[in-house]
């Protein structure tokens, strides 16, 4: 142990997340890599790369007209227009 550090009590800690969403639930999901890879760079110049899966979902399973990918294109451009921020 190293002298100059103080000993911490993390006895009263809770385990998860520290801060959470309401409506939100974190989960654990595998997505091929090159669909992470498809969302992460429609956002690299900002905005949330896991909101857009989830508009996109929301999207698809809300009866949405047309192909899945016509819809998240439709999404793409509204989160460029609104500079990223949902």
């Amino acid at each position: 142990m190293n002298d100059d550090m103080p000993e911490l009590d993390f006895s009263k800690g809770k385990r998860g997340a520290l801060v959470g969403e309401a409506g939100k639930e974190r989960i654990t999901i595998r997505l091929d890599a090159d669909i992470l890879a498809w969302f992460r760079a429609q956002v690299a110049g900002g905005g949330n790369y896991q909101t857009l899966i989830n508009d996109a979902l929301r999207a698809h399973i809300g009866g949405a007209h047309g192909r899945l990918e016509r819809t998240l294109r439709k999404i793409i451009r509204e989160e460029l227009h609104n500079g990223g921020s949902t």
